[in-house]
């Protein structure tokens, strides 16, 4: 959640953001006016609180009528702060409420508007040239035996899948060079539950407005994970860390699920936008004053490995009104898709400032400083989408596919063969 130190000094700050994302920037003043009641709640509590320890202290050392109106007064001031004392309780949950729902605070620079209002920071690569007509990824999958979305459906339902073959090798290649890269830089590999609880999944910011894209097991109450992001953020919830062991870097291994609530059209064929898949995501905890750093850093880590995969791709600034609601600012990595004329999101990285460690209560210490809280920072380094792409801009003209050189050992294949 944001500061509310920061709300009181700054509020236009945080106007400007609810603008820019396209939020209503009233909330800003509900937010001040509940503050400033639920302080003068605690404040008129805590006085009567203390006149009724005073009260009770001057019951013990008095008699006859001076002690009978004490006792009446004690009387009176018990009710009275019992009263006080429910309302500043009111107040401060019912300003908690409207906190939980306010998105974090937009990092200045971050381009204004909507979904199509991005910003194109570079494009890499040379996009390839065909001299046949290219397959898409399903077609290629098919033929290769590496994708099979017909008995993923029979078994599963609409957008599940199988990946079998050289299907299920490219993707294992893909996550295992992925974590091979977080390791050899110092990140901590870590295969994470898929399973939350609500306060875990609330604390990362999953259950506002995408409430709608998670599934949830209603007799467990739990939550199935949309990436490993939510049980690394969640990983020391309610802790404090040590200052000298930041950054903790984190590099997670998970399968994914989304309900995909509304998609549809071309993403919907093959494996561009299902259910379940799996993804390698880093996750980071550092201090706010290195958070912009440590974005570039998970950035280019992205793109080392966009290159291992040798494909095209741009970088973009994500418009504020199509930030999730913990990132302050995302850049995605998109990769070229020859089939469809357009590129498509492979990576995405979002520095989420202090919003989720203020709901998590993740906090750091300098030697005897008092606690702070951490940032915290997420970027995708592969997930089973890289495959449609590697597919169709490697692909030759009878059907095969060429394995970039860096994920060779990985998949132990050259090129991927039709099945005869």
């Amino acid at each position: 959640m944001i500061d509310l130190r920061t709300l009181r000094e700054d509020p236009d700050r945080l106007r400007a953001s609810q603008r820019a994302r396209g939020e209503d920037d009233s909330v800003v003043d509900t937010l001040l006016d509940l503050d400033e009641r639920r302080r003068s709640a605690l404040s008129g509590f805590e006085s009567l609180r203390a006149e009724q320890k005073s009260v009770g202290k001057s019951v013990s050392v008095s008699s006859g009528d001076e002690r009978a109106a004490l006792l009446a007064r004690a009387k009176e001031l018990a009710a009275g702060v019992k009263e006080a004392e429910a309302e500043a309780e009111r107040l401060a949950k019912e300003l908690d409420g409207l906190l939980l729902s306010v998105p974090n605070i937009v990092e200045e620079g971050a381009p204004v508007g909507g979904e199509d209002d991005y910003v194109v920071l570079e494009e890499v690569g040379e996009k390839p040239s065909f001299d046949f007509t290219p397959r898409d990824h399903l077609e290629l999958g098919e033929m290769l035996g590496a994708i099979d979305t017909e008995r993923g459906a029979k078994v599963s339902g609409a957008r599940f899948f199988f990946l079998t073959g050289v299907g299920a090798r490219l993707q294992l290649g893909l996550l295992n060079m992925a974590m091979q890269q977080a390791i050899e830089v110092g990140f901590t590999p870590m295969i994470t539950p898929v399973l939350l609880r609500p306060e875990a999944m609330a604390g990362t910011g999953f259950l506002g407005s995408h409430a709608s894209e998670v599934y949830r097991l209603e007799a467990d109450d739990l939550y199935l994970v949309g990436t490993s992001e939510a049980p690394m953020a969640a990983y020391h919830w309610d802790e404090i860390l040590d200052g000298r062991s930041l950054p903790l870097r984190y590099a997670g291994w998970s399968s994914c699920f989304r309900r995909e609530a509304g998609s549809y059209g071309k993403d919907t064929r093959g494996i561009i936008r299902v259910h379940q898949f799996d993804k390698v995501e880093m996750f980071s905890y550092c201090r706010p004053e290195d958070a912009r750093e440590e974005h570039a850093r998970l950035l280019a880590w992205e793109k080392e490995m966009l290159a291992k995969a040798e494909l095209p791709y741009r970088v973009i600034d994500t418009a504020a009104g199509d930030l999730g609601s913990s990132a302050a600012r995302k850049f995605d990595c998109e990769a070229w898709l020859p089939t469809q004329n357009r590129y498509l999101e492979l990576t995405s990285t979002s520095n989420c400032t202090e919003f989720q460690a203020r709901r998590l209560a993740v906090r750091y210490r300098d030697t005897d400083e008092k606690p702070r809280h951490v940032a915290t920072l997420n970027g995708t380094l592969a997930t089973t989408r890289w495959i449609v792409a590697i597919l169709e801009n490697h692909q030759q003209a009878d059907g095969s596919v060429v394995v970039p050189k860096a994920l060779r050992p990985f998949v132990g294949l050259d090129v991927l063969e039709p099945l005869k």
